[in-house]
């Protein structure tokens, strides 16, 4: 089962958030089947671009507080994300709450057209349970 972790800033879209999971599964030679959920922070959870892609993904979207993502380590921690949301991780940490292997670190999105980067994703391997 995989586990995708997003982080996302206010306003994302629905296209950036699947276009950045999409590609990081393909890139790691994952099928988007095997993913079971999409996790985030509980500051995101309602952020319309992240919901929108757990549809288009045909997943939950989860969330867990700030406090036990601040709990996990994650290998690119962030003082920028700790500052604002008191984690210094979301996509790794989300990912990595309910334990596994971490597939695909924190990776950024490329939207193009000279706009920032708004989303970020982790990808975990969680054993022992298949997709229903």
């Amino acid at each position: 089962m995989l586990v995708v972790g997003v982080g996302a800033s206010r306003g994302v879209s629905g296209d950036e958030v699947t276009g950045l999971v999409l590609a990081a599964l393909r890139e790691a030679g994952l099928a988007v089947g095997e993913v079971a959920e999409l996790v985030t922070v509980e500051a995101k959870a309602g952020e319309p671009g992240l919901v929108a892609a757990a549809g288009r993904l045909g997943v939950p979207l989860r969330a867990h507080p700030a406090r036990v993502l601040a709990r996990v380590a994650v290998p690119h921690p962030s003082g920028a994300v700790l500052a604002a949301l008191g984690t210094p991780s979301v996509a790794e940490a989300a990912a990595l709450a309910g334990g596994g292997q971490l597939l695909v670190p924190k990776r950024v999105s490329r939207p193009g057209g000279g706009r920032r980067s708004m989303a970020t994703c982790a990808v975990v391997r969680r054993p022992g349970r298949t997709v229903a």
